[in-house]
């Protein structure tokens, strides 16, 4: 129990993410949020209490930890202790005078976390504890990552398009620092990023003063800031302490876990570092990099390397010098990992604070709690992070140009205007977790490769394994999706021995937000992220013919596409059966054509989209031939990879492909017909957003409006030459 917690009791108390996951799971979607809404709007009334609550009786010594005066500013309250006796004393105490006494942290201070992260299932696994942290927080967050490339390309972009207030990211080269650690010889699977918060005084920048140092496998059930008020229980005479870290709870260091078990020197149990927090201006003082590597050269003399990292030099320096260490309750590390003690830690697993997955099995691991600590990790993983966007109220956020600019350009458009939803869209920034999966793959050396590109929903999942087996080459996929989606998405590639096989598959999450499919924003993401020279722009319901990977290839040399403004149109079939024999040649698909299996793509209801491919043509040619633009023309194309994007105000159903082919041709694209190249449209049951079209009059007039307005742009952007794009339309 912590000296807070008779402000609790004083309002109703909020639903945990945990209840709100299990009351949610029978609802619907309109049902969780209502819950999560009362969450919020509880959880600020009682932090409101709070803060009024906890403010200490003032008095002329009383000084704030930077040393200027209280003055009339909240403060939030921490549970302190220097160990697990001084834990326990606090709880035996309660709510006596001494909490009051608590030291406190200033409700505007900055909270400073260094997280060392690289890889694709690193970025992942920070992205949860970034949740959890942002869930429970009511302090601004500045955020330290130490990342390799991938792991930077893929939160850089993350923290861009989440735009959570009073929120700051920097990012430093792990490679840069490689040379700092490469000398140490490393058995753990973290390989040689486990090493690198060695180096952290010398990596962080020089004014900071004190950090909190997590791994990625952390999940916070409390607010951050009552662990960042135990660096003011840090004692500073001569024999200062300068690393917050809570007992290791296995038996790894005393040595007895098998036979002939050597681990490295350790204080009693050791201390584990899957937290810790740094006095950095006092490491540096007492030329922490010195003290290290000369602990680590000599132990290593007889131990040979580490088994866990960072973790076995730490405490092979405070084995030589005890005072470092100011040592935390267990409950700011419960550590899920074999051989613990963890469960001797606390009483009731309400009283815990921070829960560590350290072990290699992480959610298996086994612990009498451990389906309470899975579940609260699982709300963590699930939980809308559009929901953490919320402002800090009464802390001013540093100046966001990208968030002011956006505010700005949203001001200006009319709310009454009956297409004010659509308009809206246009400007949506929708979080987005490029590389969710594992990727690998270096384009091919001749300049002649080409990356599949397409985007989807949950709803047309079950195409992924179809199209991988009909494209052998790069695939670039946008995903629109819930964070609750992102996890089923997860477990069904992970269950398909086909999706896993290939690494040169980019799987890019769009969060979901707002009333419309962002189709053109989707393709615009998935487009970005293409590494070869050419791109074909294709839709998740097609299957493309087997071998047209290595047929374009072959068409970017013919066709000297590197040297030309070209799109090479492959015509688009459909066929509506569920079970096709899918034909393995040109001649077997213009068998099936004549036999009614096949049909050319939507000749039925939408004959103009596909007409001026000339199919009558297709049928006896045999080398490539040039077509023209006419309105409506939407083909599916291979162009380089600098074409122009998609344009975004197109949203759900309609005109989304049409205006792109439409700026191709202002751009002097040629449109070339391949000969011996195709794809075909599997039947499926019709999108959300086609009904919406066929059904709702105003959507139908809002896409006449936006069709309008962009031909408009078009003929502002192309003069004369676009004049062609008015006429065609109205003569249509």
């Amino acid at each position: 129990m912590n000296c807070g917690l008779e402000y609790i009791l004083l309002l109703p108390l909020p639903l945990s993410p945990l209840e709100v996951q299990s009351s949610t799971s029978v609802g619907g979607a309109g049902e969780r949020q209502a819950l999560e809404l009362r969450v919020r709007a509880v959880e600020e009334e009682n932090r409101a209490l709070r803060r009024e609550l906890s403010r200490p009786p003032r008095s002329p010594s009383a000084r704030l930890p930077n040393g200027s005066h209280r003055g009339n500013q909240s403060r939030t309250h921490s549970e302190e202790g220097t160990g697990d006796n001084e834990g326990q004393k606090a709880a035996a105490v309660g709510n006596s005078s001494d909490c009051v006494q608590q030291p406190v942290v200033d409700k505007c201070e900055t909270i400073h976390v260094a997280i060392v992260c690289a890889g694709y299932n690193a970025s992942r696994d920070v992205v949860t504890l970034v949740k959890s942290v942002l869930f429970h927080r009511r302090n601004p967050l500045h955020f330290h990552f130490i990342t390799d490339s991938i792991a930077q390309q893929i939160l850089s972009s993350l923290f861009h398009t989440w735009m959570v207030p009073a929120v700051r990211v920097d990012f430093y080269d792990a490679d840069e620092l490689k040379s700092e650690v490469s000398w140490i010889p490393n058995k753990h699977y973290s390989g040689i990023y486990g090493l690198m918060k060695l180096v952290l005084t010398k990596t962080l920048p020089s004014n900071l003063q004190r950090v909190i140092v997590l791994d990625t496998d952390i999940t916070f059930a409390t607010d951050i800031a009552e662990l960042w008020a135990v660096f003011h229980k840090f004692k500073g005479n001569t024999a200062a302490q300068v690393l917050g870290l809570v007992e290791n709870q296995s038996d790894w260091y005393l040595g007895n876990l098998w036979k002939n078990h050597r681990p490295w020197p350790a204080l009693g149990r050791g201390f584990n570092t899957g937290v810790i927090l740094l006095l950095l201006d006092r490491l540096r003082k007492l030329r922490w990099e010195q003290m290290w590597r000369l602990t680590a050269e000599r132990e290593l003399m007889s131990m040979l390397s580490t088994s866990l990292a960072d973790q076995d030099i730490f405490n092979a320096v405070i084995k030589q010098n005890p005072f470092l260490v100011h040592q935390l309750p267990c409950f700011w590390n419960v550590q899920l990992s074999d051989h613990t003690r963890s469960e001797k830690c606390y009483k009731d697993v309400s009283d815990l604070k921070v829960i560590h997955w350290n072990s290699p099995k992480k959610l298996r691991v086994k612990n009498k709690h451990v389906e309470f600590f899975r579940n609260l990790y699982l709300t963590f993983l699930e939980y809308d992070g559009n929901l953490l966007r919320r402002e800090l109220f009464g802390c001013p956020s540093e100046a966001d140009h990208n968030s002011e600019n956006l505010q700005k350009t949203l001001s200006e458009l009319d709310e009454d205007d009956p297409c004010y939803e659509f308009r809206r869209e246009r400007f949506t920034v929708h979080r987005t977790h490029l590389y969710f999966l594992h990727y690998e793959y270096e384009p091919s050396s001749d300049n002649t490769d080409v990356t599949l590109v397409a985007q989807l929903s949950m709803d047309r999942l079950q195409m992924l394994e179809a199209i991988c087996k009909h494209w052998e080459g790069p695939i670039s996929l946008a995903l629109y999706l819930s964070d609750a989606e992102a996890q089923q998405f997860l477990r069904y590639a992970q269950g398909s021995e086909v999706l896993m096989s290939r690494g040169n598959v980019g799987y890019h999450i769009v969060y979901k937000e707002g009333q419309f499919y962002p189709v053109n924003l989707l393709r615009n993401v998935a487009m970005r992220q293409v590494n070869t020279p050419y791109m074909f722009l294709s839709d998740i319901d097609f299957l493309p013919m087997y071998g047209l990977y290595e047929y374009l290839r072959k068409s970017v040399v013919q066709l000297d596409m590197a040297n030309t403004k070209k799109a090479l149109v492959v015509p688009a079939f459909e066929t509506l059966r569920y079970r096709l024999s899918y034909p393995k040649s040109k001649a077997e698909l213009l068998s099936q054509l004549d036999m009614g299996t096949l049909f050319t793509f939507r000749y039925h209801v939408w004959t103009k989209g596909h007409a001026p491919t000339n199919f009558a043509k297709w049928r006896t040619a045999t080398t490539p031939y040039r077509v023209q633009w006419e309105a409506d023309f939407e083909p599916y194309v291979m162009v380089r990879r600098d074409s122009p994007e998609y344009d975004r105000r197109f949203v759900g159903f309609g005109w989304n492909k049409v205006a792109h082919i439409m700026e191709l041709d202002a751009q002097e694209y040629e449109f070339v017909v391949l000969p011996n190249a195709y794809m075909i449209h599997m039947p499926h049951a019709p999108s959300f957003d086609i009904t919406k079209f066929r059904s709702n009059k105003q959507y139908r007039v809002c896409l006449k409006t936006l069709k309008e307005e962009f031909q408009q742009n078009m003929s502002r952007r192309y003069g004369f030459a676009a004049l062609k794009y008015m006429t065609a339309e109205n003569n249509s």
